[in-house]
């Protein structure tokens, strides 16, 4: 009864930080499943060992505008506590403009057996996020302008005390998963505090970003022999994901599916909601295609590109994005198992 209770109060407040908006969008990975600790605290620590990752992703690579985004990620389970613990590193670099955000995050889980195979982890976490750009040095104000020669020389800027400083910001977020031995579905609620991300005096609320994130996996029988001695044959499945954000105004759906053949994994899905348009554009993004590896020595190793159908096209390069991650060896091994089933989702 008091798990059934923790569970609807923690969905009821998710749901409650969920009526606010704003304008602006935070960074994006198309592997979302590679960079597990970014998209839901509540996977801190879901491999019941040591974790740690790294993610790379080059948006536009054919214009000035382009976006780059690095992080890296550690994270482990406590078994004598039923929690997860983490850490998250990101920097993000957007624009022609170079707006440059560093983020610090320390994440908790805690695991809870709601059946036999059922399980929900919520998650909390903890930011801080610095923000950045050269004001006179990669913006053109009016000022600056010769209004005899408009196309000469730019004029010196007039730097004012305080504007365009770094931003410093702290920001909470929570998140949530259920799972079973073949299905999950996870919400997550970034930045519920909505600090101020204002570079001059006045506010601008950086807005929340809700996520919601579910899939399912279907076996499709055993394959070959493992080449180990394991005395095991590899597996087989395919794997149909959803994931939905929203932040601010912008809306998008990640809509396709994983297929794999041990050890080898294809993915392929489409981003975006053509049918919501935002400020009257058309909300289509990119067709995803992914090709990765899962080892049985724990290394993922995964390369994604982003083919876009947007109104900027192909000519922009697309995206290009590559995710490592390592399971660690489980130092509990021996040991009897809390959990009598594995977190689903896949690597990518």
């Amino acid at each position: 009864m008091l798990r059934s209770l923790l569970v609807l109060v923690f969905f009821a407040a998710l749901w409650f930080t969920s009526v606010t908006s704003g304008f602006s969008q935070d960074p994006q990975y198309s592997q979302y499943y590679a960079a597990p600790l970014y998209l839901n605290p509540a996977m801190a620590g879901g491999e019941l060992t040591g974790r740690v990752g790294f993610n790379y992703r080059n948006q536009w690579p054919s214009i000035d505008a382009q976006f780059t985004t690095f992080s890296a990620y550690y994270d482990t389970y406590l078994p004598d506590y039923n929690s997860g613990i983490g850490i998250h590193v990101m920097q993000d670099t957007e624009g022609a403009a170079k707006l440059r955000s560093t983020s610090i995050s320390a994440l908790y889980s805690y695991e809870l057996k709601l059946a036999d195979n059922v399980y929900f982890r919520p998650g909390f976490q903890a930011s801080y996020i610095r923000r950045e750009i050269g004001f006179y040095e990669n913006l053109v104000f009016a000022n600056q302008i010769n209004p005899t020669d408009p196309f000469g020389p730019l004029l010196p800027g007039s730097d004012i005390p305080g504007l365009g400083d770094p931003v410093n910001m702290l920001s909470l977020s929570v998140g949530g998963l259920f799972f079973t031995e073949n299905a999950w579905a996870g919400i997550s609620a970034h930045h519920v505090n909505e600090p101020n991300q204002s570079f001059i005096d006045g506010v601008s609320p950086l807005p929340m970003k809700l996520s919601f994130h579910a899939g399912y996996r279907i076996s499709l029988g055993e394959g070959s022999m493992r080449g180990d001695f394991t005395h095991l044959r590899k597996q087989r499945y395919f794997t149909p994901t959803i994931n939905y954000k929203r932040q601010g105004p912008f809306e998008q759906l990640d809509l396709g599916a994983y297929f794999y053949v041990e050890p080898i994994v294809f993915g392929l899905w489409y981003r975006g909601l053509p049918f919501k348009p935002v400020e009257s554009q058309s909300n289509r993004d990119a067709i995803v295609m992914m090709v990765g590896l899962n080892l049985l020595s724990g290394l993922n190793i995964g390369y994604s590109f982003d083919y876009t159908v947007s109104q900027l096209g192909i000519q922009s390069g697309g995206a290009h994005e590559l995710s490592l991650s390592w399971t660690l060896p489980n130092s509990y091994q021996g040991k009897p198992s809390r959990r009598d089933t594995i977190l689903p989702c896949p690597k990518f």
